[in-house]
């Protein structure tokens, strides 16, 4: 078989649309409407679940504190396991809080931590709950990330503060 110039093949197949018959291509991935789409686009926020080792297991199983963080700063909590989600609120460095769940990729952690002023509030995850559910307070939860988690013994979210109370208590028993 004898072969055609490009051009004339181009011309008798009548495919003006092939690039090498010198047609024009897409260069990028800009759709008719893309300039109304935002650049960034917020995560919407995830509720962290409780309960989810089942009612053999405490509603939050673990607990954590902060690491890799300077004195004086803050953790951020989000409310979304991502790193454009909305900032919720903050974790002091040292403070302590309840790991409920991860994130698929585990690189974020769904903790439950008690408010400033109250560091050793009760926050209701240390008994088991007969079904799995999204935390409903009395404390704050929202996102961390696990590279700035480091686990601890124990489910007290401040165990200097517990064993102050609990002196306290002590002394005001009489003992």
């Amino acid at each position: 078989m004898r072969k055609l110039p490009l051009p004339l093949a181009c011309a008798l197949l009548a495919v003006p649309a092939l690039a090498a018959c010198g047609g024009s291509a897409p260069v990028s991935n800009r759709t008719v409407d893309s300039d109304s789409a935002p650049d960034v686009v917020t995560p919407e926020p995830v509720a962290v679940r409780v309960g989810e080792l089942g009612s053999n297991f405490q509603a939050c199983p673990a607990a954590g504190t902060t690491r890799h963080l300077e004195a004086g700063e803050t953790l951020p909590v989000r409310v979304a396991p991502f790193d454009n989600a909305t900032q919720a609120g903050a974790v002091a460095t040292g403070g302590r809080f309840f790991i409920c769940t991860r994130s698929l990729d585990q690189k974020w952690f769904g903790i439950v931590y008690p408010p400033a002023d109250a560091p050793g509030a009760n926050c209701g995850v240390s008994d088991p709950l007969p079904v799995k559910r999204s935390y409903a307070g009395p404390c704050a939860s929202g996102w961390v990330e696990s590279a700035f988690v480091k686990m601890v013994a124990g489910t007290t979210p401040d165990p200097v503060e517990a064993n102050r109370a609990a002196a306290a208590s002590g002394a005001a028993k009489g003992g």
